[in-house]
């Protein structure tokens, strides 16, 4: 971090710019996959068909930083954003979080898997082991971006007002909501899902990754590597189990840090930190 460029104070982010986070977030993500539901032929004759490699794809998936990005640039300028960036590289934390994230999430998923008759983790595919490597790798550029987002700019926003249990849920509530329209989407995973509970799931991840955030005072480089365990292509499909058991992880961990999801006084409320990292303001 040392050619990081930090300003002394933080920067001011208003919190009536969370409307045009959410507005840009929006527009992106379902103009893309609105233009392939609405009118598929089109689409994909001039677009080409949507996978997981089109470039559309990743500007769906990308747009809660795209958006962030672009707020962060607005108000903060050059510096701000370097600022900014510098929060992916605040990795101290409570050594309990890292645990949770590279174990506890793991066994969740096989537990999940079991209880549905499935297998401890997903079975290797024709191409061997180093085909799942590379779609290991490949999702770490996928999901783990929207962080910058959801946790970069909505949470610490959402913080100023509402107890961060609270901000977590409206997280999670938005955050399901803005996947909808691959649910209408033939050919994603998303087709053959029930929108229900995965929307359950969405409110409980947020949540769950709230007291991660708060932890790591902004940083979010963990909060990265959580959403990363969620798409890991190792753990096998234990939906719905998982889901069911992500809920009483997610009561548990709310009752164990009741005080500070409860309370605001050690809520992260910055979007752009100054020196010394992304502590908690006193914005309005």
């Amino acid at each position: 971090m040392a050619d990081i460029v930090v300003p002394d104070r933080p920067i001011d982010v208003p919190s009536h710019a969370l409307i045009g986070f959410f507005v840009l977030t929006f527009a992106i993500t379902w103009g893309v996959v609105g233009m392939y539901i609405v009118a598929p032929d089109w689409a994909s004759s001039r677009l080409g068909e949507i996978s997981g490699s089109h470039p559309l794809f990743f500007l769906a998936t990308w747009a809660p930083a795209i958006a962030a990005f672009a707020l962060v640039a607005f108000y903060g300028g050059v510096t701000g954003f370097k600022s900014f960036l510098g929060r992916l590289f605040m990795w101290r934390g409570s050594p309990m979080w890292a645990v949770f994230i590279l174990i506890g999430i793991p066994v969740v998923f096989m537990i999940g898997s079991l209880m549905k008759g499935g297998p401890l983790v997903a079975p290797l595919p024709p191409e061997g082991a180093g085909a799942m490597v590379a779609v290991l790798f490949l999702m770490l550029f996928l999901g783990p971006i929207e962080e910058f987002g959801w946790r970069g700019v909505a949470q610490p926003i959402l913080q100023r007002h509402v107890a961060p249990l609270w901000a977590g849920a409206v997280i999670g509530v938005i955050w399901g909501v803005w996947h909808l329209p691959a649910f209408f989407l033939s050919g994603t995973v998303f087709a053959g899902w029930n929108f229900f509970p995965f929307l359950v799931g969405n409110i409980t991840l947020a949540i769950l990754v709230t007291p991660i955030f708060n932890a790591g005072r902004g940083g979010l480089l963990w909060p990265l590597l959580f959403h990363w365990q969620l798409i890991n292509p190792f753990w096998a499909d234990a939906q719905p189990y998982d889901t069911w058991l992500l809920v009483v992880v997610a009561c548990v961990v709310v009752w164990w840090n009741r005080e500070t999801m409860l309370h605001r006084a050690d809520a992260v409320t910055e979007v752009i930190p100054g020196e010394g990292g992304a502590k908690s303001d006193t914005h309005n």
